[in-house]
């Protein structure tokens, strides 16, 4: 390409529209990467990705005002995706270990670009974008397979059961997953109403077809998430509205509150699970979480090797079975899934990682007078209450916002900043 058109096209990736329109894309992308999938293949999915990361970068050199990263991007997620990358080194499937590492880099850059070009109200508008598509897409998919064709997709992972009244998979591939959409959905459409980014009957489409999701996906995990998401939406609103001074005494209070909780909630799980009619749920995962276990004391340290996505026909994820006799793609939790890949360490990194960007993003929500800085906080939560029994914080989607809310958090609240 010549030089001048290549400046040109520099030029036009870089403008305010374009690097908008390219971020809702990437969002889209990540979230329903399951859907890509199905579409277009493994071969086509990896296509689309590094073709967004040649566009990113061509947007970010439009740009360059932008790109300083160096003194805001975590310590903590550098470290996460370097002991990604050296695992390849103990891996005991170095191929699949090469391509996991070099998917999640990828959804790791794409985060770190998102949120280098935009500022968190436009992240949170871009993101309440993508999701309106992504759950209007879902519903057309809902009403044309279980409605007028009366017909599963089942290439798609759509079972057609929405005129019985769920669960409904729409593009995320299952209810779990969909549920968590509409959840950031809620959340990110809130904001979008409380900082009035949005015309009304827009807002109120977009908190029904939300709240539509969440019932429809009929996912008993979604209330757990729901209940910790808006206890800690609620726990903000209080902060946010006292002095300084009180500020502080409060926050001690929360979390001596929030530590009882977690120990009355553990102490009466049995009980909790009933009430959401999650046993079933409960059961598949523990069987898995149970044969994850003996594979990870055999490599307590370090872990088998990072790779992702399970490849279900390597060992030793191909020797994992639920108590149904299926065979997950993923640990059903991403705590445990670290475990098994990166070992003792990787977990070390992750709860460090995710501690300080929740650490950071709950105190710039606590101190900032604009709602929009409540959604870090939030998000973190989601993802860290969803991890519990769902791997999603590791991969694709989730990995993106893990990225991109810690760096937002960061950006407000790191301590390099204040180095001379």
């Amino acid at each position: 390409m010549r030089p001048d058109a290549l400046r040109a096209l520099r030029d036009a990736l870089g403008s305010p529209r374009a690097t908008q329109v390219l971020t809702e894309v990437i969002i889209t992308v990540a979230l329903v990467t399951h859907a890509v999938r199905a579409f277009v293949g493994w071969p086509g999915a990896i296509a689309i990705l590094t073709t967004l990361i040649v566009l990113a970068s061509v947007s970010l050199a439009g740009q360059p005002e932008r790109a300083e990263w160096r003194g805001v991007l975590p310590v903590s997620l550098l470290a996460l995706f370097s002991l990604m990358a050296v695992s390849i080194i103990w891996s005991q499937y170095t191929w699949a270990s090469l391509g996991g590492i070099a998917y999640a880099i990828a959804f790791g850059v794409l985060g770190v670009y998102i949120a280098l070009v935009r500022d968190l109200i436009q992240l949170v508008r871009a993101m309440g974008n993508a999701l309106r598509a992504i759950l209007t897409g879902s519903f057309v998919l809902e009403i044309l397979s279980g409605v007028i064709i009366d017909t599963p997709f089942a290439w798609i992972g759509i079972s057609g059961d929405l005129a019985a009244g769920g669960p409904i998979q729409g593009l995320a591939g299952t209810r779990n997953a969909l549920a968590f959409l509409g959840a950031l959905a809620v959340l990110s459409f809130w904001i979008e109403y409380r900082t009035r980014s949005v015309p009304r009957g827009l807002t109120a489409y977009s908190l029904t077809l939300a709240a539509a999701t969440i019932v429809f996906a009929r996912s008993p995990v979604s209330l757990l998430v729901l209940a910790a998401v808006l206890a800690a939406g609620l726990a903000l609103v209080v902060l946010r509205r006292l002095q300084p001074v009180a500020r502080r005494a409060t926050q001690s209070v929360l979390l001596v509150a929030a530590m009882i909780g977690a120990m009355i909630a553990w102490i009466f799980r049995d009980s909790v699970i009933t009430v959401v009619d999650a046993t079933a749920d409960v059961q598949a995962r523990t069987s898995v979480w149970s044969a994850v276990s003996g594979l990870i004391d055999q490599q307590p340290a370090l872990g088998w090797g990072w790779v992702g996505h399970w490849p279900v026909t390597v060992y030793p994820f191909s020797s994992v079975r639920s108590s149904a006799g299926l065979q997950p793609d993923s640990a059903l939790n991403a705590y445990v899934d670290i475990g098994l890949q990166l070992g003792l360490a990787g977990l070390i990194v992750l709860v460090t990682a995710l501690g300080l960007a929740f650490v950071r993003a709950w105190l710039v929500a606590s101190d900032r007078r604009s709602t929009v800085y409540v959604w870090p906080a939030l998000t973190l939560v989601l993802l860290m209450t969803t991890s519990l029994t769902e791997s999603y914080l590791l991969f694709e989607g989730g990995l993106l916002l893990f990225v991109t809310s810690a760096f937002a958090a960061a950006r407000n609240r790191s301590w390099r900043r204040r180095l001379a």
